[in-house]
């Protein structure tokens, strides 16, 4: 009985960690369209990012800080691995019928620039954000979720936009405020909203891992 019950657990933190990375790796697909939300300008891809601060979030209230840091680590290895097969299949040849090869290099092309100012950006802080959601947690004694879920992710998305926008397009002419302004301001609004999905997965993780403890005193 305990083995199931184990085995829940798992199950929930892998679905978790693999929607993480599912969540990471299209975000940097997606990354080359730029959408404008309210006259403000920011990559397709500013929501599937965001929510992976509320992921590594909930991991860090239900499983602690290592092994969310994990999770994040091969995210980093993950997204390293899919940058680099996706620029092999760019650099292979073409069929002969088939037409798209620039449209194709166009849409997944990033520069290398681009590519290094986004994993910067990422290992950074998402590793801020485990960082500050647990010393919240520590300072609010266990309290008050939607405090450290909304401190950390303010400030860890401050730190992923600037440190993006500043290493991506410093010395390129590009206006690097009204870029980090623009892109933080759409990613507060999505925390804040975040915020009920943060205790609904927490609450039902939370369930499960009870029921599963449960069962592990239950007689087999």
């Amino acid at each position: 009985m305990s083995d199931n019950g184990l085995a829940r657990q798992e199950k929930a933190f892998l679905l978790l960690s693999c929607s993480f990375v599912v969540l990471l790796v299209v975000s940097n697909i997606i990354a080359g369209k730029i959408i404008i939300i309210g006259g403000l300008f920011a990559p397709a891809a500013v929501i599937c990012y965001s929510l992976t601060f509320l992921l590594t979030d909930t991991m860090t209230e239900l499983w602690g800080k290592e092994r969310t840091k994990f999770v994040v680590n091969v995210g980093f290895m993950v997204t390293v691995l899919s940058a680099l097969f996706i620029r092999l299949a760019i650099l292979m040849p073409a069929a002969p019928f088939w037409v798209h090869q620039e449209a194709f290099e166009l849409i997944l092309g990033s520069n290398l620039r681009i590519v290094l100012a986004s994993l910067a950006a990422y290992i950074i802080s998402q590793h801020h954000d485990i960082w500050a959601f647990t010393f919240w947690k520590k300072k609010t004694q266990g309290r008050h979720l939607w405090l450290r879920n909304n401190l950390s992710t303010l400030v860890s998305q401050m730190v992923d936009t600037a440190i993006f926008i500043v290493l991506a397009f410093f010395g390129t002419g590009s206006p690097l405020l009204p870029l980090i302004v623009g892109q933080y301001a759409i990613k507060m609004v999505i925390a804040f909203a975040e915020t009920p999905l943060v205790y609904l997965l927490v609450n039902t993780v939370r369930k499960v891992i009870q029921e599963s403890t449960e069962r592990e005193g239950m007689p087999v």
